[in-house]
């Protein structure tokens, strides 16, 4: 029987917001890449900064944040003492936590000790590389610019500059890349001991570069067999390695998951801020304008930021409460899912998740529902379960 919607007694208290901070410059223009960004103009960017400082404070709201994630883009284009002005912006702003976690994005060949440990004095205290592969031909058909040693070095400066808690990105199932030398890069990760990984599946975009240079140089990617075994194999090597999994693509020594990325995991709240950022607020969906001149032009008179705005309904939150909290390897509380949106989550959606369970995809117990790491390659398939059309008018 359909569970029937009921009050919930009393509102969940406000949750403590994430900043995000988007930086839409790049050195070079990647062959795979699909978001919002473009090559590197220093008047422009001096012109960045000013317009997300003026953001920043036109949106101050006096509440309690304790992360902030510069992404981008690459964020480590913007120099020290932009970044710290940026931080400093947000702690006016914002009841900013003393021990707020704040990530920098930056590419291995486009730091050096110096800027580094400027961007730690300017209060970053998290750096996430996007080094993608630790092979070098793999690396030249990604058109990245950086090489594997220089990913190595850009590791040790880090630690030199005095930053103890690092990421580090992989990207697999690269064009031509065998399970093999996909876990060549994961041994190569794990020698240099980053506290945090994150591991992605490669997205061809119909747009991208990437697509017509595979084309002309009969390039190919792995079999879908060979894509679970990549997986697979790599998050056991990461486990030997002392590694916890706690999300289908990311492992983190104990303690050092990524404070801000589980806010959109858990169902929290943040305000995301420059060209084409996101923000999600007691339900309500903002998207800034993308242009980073038309963003910088909008913000100087205090016009109008925001390109698109949607209230989400309690249905749609429940569901994407459900279909994110999923992704993490504790699971999702349904029976806590369930009070905040007022909806018995296992009868309305036990039915249809009960053939996942029989195969050990899925576990339910104590109220968790939880895929298995087996599951997890069917993740999509599963949680799709909790995302349906809205009804339409009767006939």
């Amino acid at each position: 029987m359909v569970g029937r919607a009921r009050r919930v007694v009393s509102p969940p208290s406000a949750p403590v917001l994430g900043l995000y901070v988007h930086v839409p410059f790049c050195a070079a223009i990647c062959n795979y890449c699909n978001f919002n960004r473009g090559l590197f103009d220093a008047g422009l960017k001096a012109r960045y900064v000013e317009a997300v400082i003026a953001e920043i404070r036109l949106r101050a709201r006096g509440t309690a944040a304790d992360t902030i994630f510069f992404g981008g883009g690459t964020p480590s284009l913007l120099d020290p003492s932009e970044i710290g002005a940026i931080i400093a912006a947000c702690r006016e702003a914002f009841e900013l936590s003393a021990d707020a976690e704040i990530t920098l994005e930056a590419n291995p060949e486009g730091v050096s000790l110096e800027r580094l440990a400027g961007f730690r004095a300017a209060g970053v205290n998290r750096l996430s590389f996007g080094v993608q592969s630790f092979r070098d031909d793999e690396l030249a058909r990604l058109t990245r610019l950086h090489s594997s040693s220089r990913a190595v070095a850009a590791v040790a400066e880090a630690r030199a500059a005095g930053f103890d808690n690092l990421s580090l990105d992989l990207m697999m199932w690269l064009p031509q890349q065998t399970v093999a030398q996909w876990l060549e890069s994961v041994e190569a990760l794990a020698a240099v001991g980053p506290e945090h990984a994150s591991l992605y599946m490669l997205e061809i975009y119909p747009n991208a570069p990437l697509r017509d240079t595979m084309a002309r140089g009969q390039w190919s990617v792995a079999p879908d067999d060979d894509v679970a075994e990549m997986y697979l194999q790599a998050m056991a090597r990461l486990d030997a390695a002392g590694y916890q999994q706690y999300e289908i693509s990311n492992v983190a020594r104990p303690g050092r998951q990524s404070r801000h990325n589980l806010k959109y995991w858990t169902d929290g709240e943040w305000l995301g801020f420059g060209p084409g950022a996101h923000s999600t607020i007691d339900g309500m969906r903002t998207r800034n304008v993308s242009a980073t001149d038309e963003y910088v032009q909008a913000v100087a008179p205090g016009g109008p930021l925001v390109a698109e705005a949607r209230q989400l309904s309690p249905r749609e939150r429940m569901e994407d409460a459900l279909f994110t909290g999923l992704r993490l390897t504790d699971g999702v509380s349904v029976e806590g899912v369930g009070q905040r949106y007022g909806v018995d989550i296992w009868a309305e959606f036990g039915a249809e998740l009960e053939p996942f369970r029989e195969f050990g995809w899925l576990i339910y117990h104590d109220g968790c529902l939880r895929l298995t790491r087996a599951g997890m390659l069917l993740a999509h398939e599963i949680m799709s379960v909790f995302v349906r059309p809205a009804a339409g008018p009767s006939a």
